[in-house]
């Protein structure tokens, strides 16, 4: 019998059964925690880890786990609906379809430029607030724009996700990764920046043209009797503008405005709604088009509180302080270029049952700034350790559900992704390591 690589679905299961049997193989332990004033978070206390009783979790609990961590992530699942709704609606009123048109025939003897154009500005948003989920919704544009250019849905979803991820990895200035791991080195916000960019654009550069050269669709052909495009009409210009301002505000707010995920589907739920209306679908043409947007993202949504579920099952198991232990004590005698190395692969390893950035800034930050301090690194350099380590693996890792998400929407397997992308990903890591040694001596 054939094999085939597991469903999505499946695949996220089986790391909440692994993750259930972990708790079993591996000793509960914790460390002490203080609530830091200044965040309103709780900080790990360096130097109080303890083995505790061991809190196996029972196959009861596990598949408990399941609807808790849907439930865990219930903001995120609204948003990747409102705004896959909000997005439904636009394409329904042909705006995207118009504009699509009219861009990939101003580019139509530079397609090239118009794919490293769109990585450059995911890329952006990325650096700029951690741009992921959120590309679960643009999935259909982005799949329609691919095969326009004659490029595979692959190739699509790397240069989107894959230059949004970067652009988290590598920038200076994401909210949800480097300014809080700053934050908690105590080294100055943003600083290093220079320092950043110019890996960025080393690992972006990189990335851009591999997707250019390799994701070309064999089957494609060109029609050279592709008539002119029609102008786009004042309603779809409109929409556009709509939607590219309603990107601006999100950006501003979450940067600005303490922003989170409620504010950001109200955003989108007020776009999309006005989208509609401007698009003349109608009150009730533009629920049902909100309706079927949801319909289109719901399995997106349940892979993203699978993700939750993992994490929810080591953390009620108490194991995920002792894997921080394990990776990261043994650290403390090595060479300080093998240690800054060892620092961010151990923070990719952890990625896996940590799948959340912010969340892994806060494990980790009060662990490592003083055996940086004890050894004679730059803070700076651990804080390069973690956002390369966390920020690359959200490439990879199985636990990461906007991932999952995107994959599923774009219908794409794991296993064909996994097969177009490691051999890139391998040197952005590469790209990674040196920056992290040079920054041994440079910061």
């Amino acid at each position: 019998m054939k094999f085939s690589f597991p469903h999505p679905m499946i695949i996220m299961l089986s790391f909440v059964a692994l993750a259930t049997v972990l708790t079993y193989l591996i000793p509960a332990g914790s460390f002490d925690r203080v609530l830091d004033e200044a965040t309103g978070r709780e900080v790990v206390v360096e130097g109080s880890y303890k083995v505790i009783d061991s809190q196996p979790i029972s196959l009861g609990k596990m598949f408990l786990s399941i609807p808790e961590g849907i439930i865990e992530g219930a903001e995120v699942v609204v948003l990747i609906l409102i705004i896959g709704g909000a997005f439904y609606v636009v394409d329904k009123t042909g705006a995207f379809q118009s504009g699509l048109e009219s861009l990939i025939h101003r580019f139509k003897n530079a397609k090239a430029y118009l794919l490293a154009l769109v990585g450059i500005l995911f890329a952006t948003a990325g650096a700029l607030n951690g741009l992921q989920e959120e590309i679960i919704a643009m999935v259909p544009v982005l799949m329609i724009l691919s095969r326009k250019v004659g490029y595979t849905p692959i190739a699509g979803v790397a240069i989107s996700l894959g230059c949004a991820l970067i652009g988290g990895a590598f920038g200076p200035s994401n909210p949800f990764s480097v300014l809080i791991a700053q934050n908690f080195a105590e080294v100055p916000l943003f600083s290093a920046g220079l320092y950043r960019m110019f890996f960025l654009a080393l690992a972006l550069g990189f990335w851009i043209v591999y997707v250019i050269r390799t994701g070309k669709d064999p089957n494609h052909q060109e029609n050279p009797s592709e008539e002119v495009p029609d102008k786009m009409s004042k309603s779809h210009s409109l929409i556009l503008i709509l939607v590219a301002l309603t990107f601006g505000v999100m950006i501003y707010g979450l940067s600005n405005w303490d922003w989170d995920y409620n504010e950001m589907s109200a955003i989108f739920f007020a776009m999309g709604l006005s989208a509609g209306i401007i698009g003349k679908l109608g009150i009730n043409g533009t629920a049902k088009a909100y309706s079927e947007g949801f319909a289109e993202l719901v399995f997106a949504g349940i892979i993203v509180g699978l993700a939750r579920s993992i994490y929810l099952v080591l953390q009620d198991g108490q194991i995920i302080d002792t894997i921080i232990y394990a990776l990261f004590n043994p650290l403390e005698g090595l060479p300080l270029g093998l240690s800054a190395f060892g620092m961010m692969i151990a923070q990719a390893i952890l990625h896996i049952p940590v799948p959340s950035t912010s969340g892994q800034a806060v494990l980790t930050m009060p662990l490592l700034t003083p055996l940086a301090d004890l050894i004679g690194m730059s803070r700076q350099v651990v804080v390069l350790a973690y956002q390369y380590g966390a920020g690359i693996m959200d490439m990879v890792t199985p636990s990461n559900g906007g991932l999952m998400a995107i994959l599923a929407a774009a219908g794409i397997s794991y296993k064909d992704w996994i097969q177009y992308a490691w051999k890139p990903i391998l040197v952005v890591f590469t790209i990674a390591a040196v920056s992290v040694i040079g920054g041994i001596f440079l910061l």
